[in-house]
């Protein structure tokens, strides 16, 4: 088996089938550029129909390939400056590290991240120490695979109130066409995925979660149909009857339209339906 996955990244090709294709009431706009040397721009707008807020953002990214660098600077409307800088395969083959500081002139609030991960044959590792007001925390993750078997770990230690207060596991099974996921959070929170490739076209999805002492079970399911290169549609439907539908077209090379609703089955004709608009462009 290659390199595993992250450990946020477990079960990332079903959380996909229930989420990408949506933005239910939210009109979106994104824009992506790049430049002859390498400069990106990604800049994005949304506004919710429901509150009418409408938010922002600007991200610059500059990769300096020959020394394994990157640079991103970033901005939002709620006046958030943020700066990361990243070396990667430098100091060691798989080894990753990032600084990420944040600031808000307005408020006067600090934060810093100093990211590190190392990944192999068989093992994905990630450790981040993140400084802010209320204290410092440390992140650890650990993914081991074997012959399409995945096994991890989580730990958040809050070193203010010298605890653990979180602690994950997960394991599954990964091939092409199949993935399975299991997970328990903190040994209250259980949760497991199931995701299949049926054939180039069709890609399907199950979810379930449930809360110890809570006897109502989480559960959805999903689907997202290729209907040829340049669109798709995408249904999911979840055990309180909300219907979510979705249909991505491409419109020309750089140009994508997303459309989505978001149905309450129990009230279809009482309204408070939800729907979402979206338009990429990339040059």
């Amino acid at each position: 088996m290659a390199v595993p996955p992250t450990y946020v990244d477990l079960g990332k090709s079903a959380k996909d089938v229930f989420t990408k294709g949506y933005g239910f009431g939210l009109i979106k706009l994104d824009l992506k550029t790049k430049s002859e040397n390498g400069l990106e721009f990604t800049s994005a707008g949304s506004a919710n129909t429901e509150t009418s807020k409408v938010s922002g953002s600007l991200e610059t990214k500059y990769k300096w390939a020959e020394h394994g660098l990157t640079f991103t600077e970033k901005w939002n409307t709620d006046n958030t400056l943020g700066t990361e800088i990243t070396l990667e395969d430098q100091l060691a083959k798989g080894l990753k590290l990032t600084f990420d500081s944040s600031f808000s002139p307005n408020t006067g609030k600090k934060s810093g991240k100093l990211k590190t991960g190392y990944k192999c044959d068989h093992i994905n590792l990630g450790c981040d120490v993140n400084y802010d007001i209320n204290g410092t925390a440390i992140h650890g993750a650990a993914v081991v695979g074997y012959e399409g078997w995945l096994a991890g770990y989580q730990m958040t230690f809050e070193a203010g109130r010298n605890r653990i207060t979180q602690s994950n596991f997960a394991v599954g099974f990964k091939t092409d066409e199949f993935q399975l996921h299991t997970n328990v959070n903190d040994g209250t929170e259980f949760g497991g995925s199931i995701y299949q490739k049926v054939n180039d076209q069709l890609e399907t999805a199950v979810n379930l979660a449930w809360t110890a002492g809570n006897s109502n079970t989480r559960f959805g399911i999903a689907a997202k149909y290729q209907i040829d290169p340049d669109a798709s549609f995408s249904a999911k439907v979840n055990n309180s009857s909300l219907v979510g539908l979705g249909y991505t077209q491409t419109l020309k090379p750089g140009i994508k339209l997303t459309l989505s609703a978001l149905l309450d089955g129990k009230n279809i004709n009482a309204g408070g339906h939800k729907l979402g608009l979206g338009l990429e462009f990339q040059a």
